[in-house]
């Protein structure tokens, strides 16, 4: 089942790019062409990015790709930052455990 997200309200002079299917810790999401992965990674229900080694969540922070702290796994590579990242059709997205291993994930809207 695809996750739809909130559309924009009528009238604010924006509109979103095309919708594209991507896949968020095994999970369908649509996402928007234009939009990050960051942006796609809050649509599906969770705030946290990655856990350091410490086992500590991090996510969002600077939302400009100086952090770091939301490195995320996509199409496979570890240390994606998720601010920065423009999502694509297909594209495979993982929250990333300690340096790049794909975390064991809930359903997500219980995510803190």
């Amino acid at each position: 089942m695809t996750i739809e997200r909130p559309r924009l309200p009528a009238g604010h002079g924006l509109e979103r790019g095309p919708a594209v299917t991507v896949t968020v810790d095994g999970r369908p999401v649509t996402a928007y062409l234009g939009e990050s992965v960051a942006a796609a990674l809050m649509a599906a229900g969770g705030l946290d990015t990655r856990t350091t080694r410490g086992g500590e969540r991090r996510g969002l922070f600077c939302g400009m790709g100086v952090c770091f702290d939301c490195l995320v796994i996509v199409d496979g590579v570890p240390g994606t930052r998720a601010c920065v990242t423009w999502v694509r059709e297909g594209m495979d997205i993982a929250r990333q455990d300690g340096p790049g291993d794909r975390r064991e994930t809930g359903d997500g809207p219980d995510r803190a």
